[in-house]
């Protein structure tokens, strides 16, 4: 299984941005989650064409089944 934490966040023009994180681990808690989300508004790193994140929207932790078949 392959667990993926997507945030939203608002960019000080009110427009939506998602971040999106891949293989995260599958017991990350909601308290992880938010406390990841207040970072990143924090550091200010992240600089997108509708000005900076300023606020978080949601997030969600999704599980992805990958079943890979060989071909020849």
């Amino acid at each position: 299984m392959e667990y993926v934490l997507q945030m939203v966040f608002l960019t000080e023009k009110g427009a939506k941005s998602t971040l999106s994180i891949t293989g995260i681990k599958s017991s990350i808690t909601e308290a992880e989650s938010n406390a990841l989300m207040d970072t990143i508004i924090a550091k200010n790193i992240f600089l997108t064409t509708t000005g900076a994140l300023t606020k978080k929207e949601s997030a969600q932790l999704t599980e992805r089944k990958i079943t890979k078949y060989t071909v020849a």
